[in-house]
């Protein structure tokens, strides 16, 4: 049962991300998009911090690790000089 909540949770977190660049093509006036779009970031960020405690640390350790290959790999473009700023 937790863990069900906590993919639920994980999968409503990934929706409210995607939402955000849709936002400003509604036609709500710019006031409206700039909360509409704080309000889906800060629901977002709850929802996935609680879906990573309801799932525990196995869900956790496997995001450390895409993010830690993801930042070796930066890296390493940078030491053979492909991303230079």
């Amino acid at each position: 049962m937790i863990k069900t909540l906590g993919y639920t949770l994980f999968v409503i977190c990934c929706v409210a991300w995607l939402l955000i660049p849709v936002i400003p093509f509604l036609g709500f006036s710019k006031g409206e998009i700039a909360g509409i779009i704080t309000g889906l970031i800060i629901f977002g960020e709850v929802t996935f911090y609680v879906s990573i405690l309801l799932l525990g640390k196995t869900l956790y350790n496997k995001i450390r690790e895409k993010l830690r290959i993801r930042r070796k790999n930066h890296e390493k473009d940078n030491a053979e000089g492909k991303l230079e700023l």
